[in-house]
């Protein structure tokens, strides 16, 4: 039945973390003792002062549509957020709220790109990047880096890869998958190169900007000659263990803002009215509500790495930001391993998955294929138990 479709979503890749993550649940279900270190989603619960506020505005009966671009008074809490945080100016007609940051990103590639152009994505990126770009007709244009270079472009990279067809570049600082992090300095290199291409939109995902390892947090729009093209995209799901809600939002040039809210009218319409109330009450509390939550990870990293170091074969960066480790384990590949041929970080994540009960995600799917991405969003217990039984198979 697959030719009744469109070629459009015959065309589309499905998401591997998605895909992952079923197949875990489908061998739970089988009775198998799975440990998921595959999807990007925190364990903790949503805080309660969150909760809270979620419970409020049901019993002060918010119901109703909301506006398509967000309530006023998210839109505010998101300025004063953007403000104190990242030290960017917007107005109320530079913010659109959107049912979770994917649907921010979807948003823009459809308003800003036509068929053909081109959209430069650092590798490795995440998952649903070259999907949306390809859904908007767009091409979309990998630039190689590796573990060697800590998963970070240079200048000449960029310079080296523009095109008269390059209309955009979409990254994401802290990264998902590698945690690497752009410093304000790196940024600013990279902006020197983009500002002799002044028709090219930065499109910069710093959903995971406060579980951030290094210090201080960097937003390409935070240069004056960037801030006109710049879409700066946030959201709640991982710093306030928020994935459900889906809220989502951009500070952005306010043509494409005005876009975005075009295009979601015809789509989604507003998000969720509890969900927006919650988000309020989220954002403006001081980022101190959370610090709990990153201290958390901050110590799983450390354990993560110990453990993984001790793996012949395993090579691996200190992911300075979000909660992702992304090792290279080419290594591996044309060994065969309990009676399995590893040809690829595929089969090597597979193999994890059936042999050892440990779900990880390919890093085929970000664009690395000599990688897996682990997720250390999971009890230290589960971490440890996963490691030691990675090991067992491995040897």
């Amino acid at each position: 039945m697959q030719e009744k479709l469109s070629n459009r979503i015959n065309a589309m890749a499905t998401s591997q973390t998605l895909a992952m993550a079923a197949k875990a649940r489908e061998l739970k279900a089988e009775g198998k003792d799975i440990i998921g270190l595959s999807l990007g989603e925190p364990d903790f619960n949503t805080p309660d002062f969150i909760k809270d506020a979620a419970i409020q505005a049901i019993n002060d009966n918010y119901n109703s549509y909301t506006p398509v671009d967000g309530y006023v008074e998210l839109k505010d809490a998101i300025i004063s957020k953007f403000k104190r945080d990242n030290d960017l100016t917007y107005d109320r007609s530079q913010i659109v709220v959107s049912t979770g940051a994917k649907q921010s990103l979807a948003n823009v590639a459809m308003v800003v790109l036509n068929p053909g152009d081109e959209v430069l994505l650092p590798c490795p990126y995440w998952v649903s990047y070259a999907e949306i770009v390809k859904l908007a007709e767009g091409v979309p244009v990998e630039v190689p880096t590796s573990v060697e270079t800590n998963f970070k472009i240079t200048p000449e990279q960029l310079e080296a890869s523009i095109t008269p067809k390059t209309k955009m570049i979409w990254y994401s600082s802290p990264c998902n998958p590698s945690g690497m992090v752009y410093s304000k300095e790196e940024l600013r290199a990279l902006a020197d190169v983009l500002k002799k291409y002044p028709d090219i939109v930065v499109v910069s995902d710093e959903i995971y900007e406060h579980i951030n390892f290094v210090g201080d947090h960097a937003s390409m729009a935070q240069f004056e000659d960037m801030y006109d093209r710049t879409v700066t995209v946030n959201g709640v799901s991982k710093a306030f263990a928020m994935t459900g809600w889906r809220i989502g939002y951009i500070g952005a040039p306010a043509y494409i803002a005005r876009a975005c809210n075009k295009m979601q009218g015809q789509i989604t319409s507003g998000a969720n009215c509890i969900a927006q109330r919650a988000v309020i009450t989220a954002l403006e509390a001081p980022v101190s509500k959370i610090s709990h939550m990153i201290d958390t990870f901050k110590s799983r990293r450390k354990l993560i790495i110990d453990h993984l170091n001790e793996i012949d074969g395993f090579v691996t960066t200190e992911p300075q930001g979000a909660f992702y480790v992304f090792p290279n384990i080419s290594a591996f590949f044309g060994k065969t391993i309990d009676d399995t041929k590893i040809e690829n970080a595929s089969d090597f994540s597979m193999l994890l998955l059936e042999k050892a009960n440990v779900a990880t995600v390919t890093g085929e799917a970000f664009g690395n294929p000599d990688c897996i991405r682990i997720s250390y969003a999971a009890s230290e217990s589960q971490i440890e138990e996963a490691i030691k039984r990675i090991k067992e198979v491995l040897s």
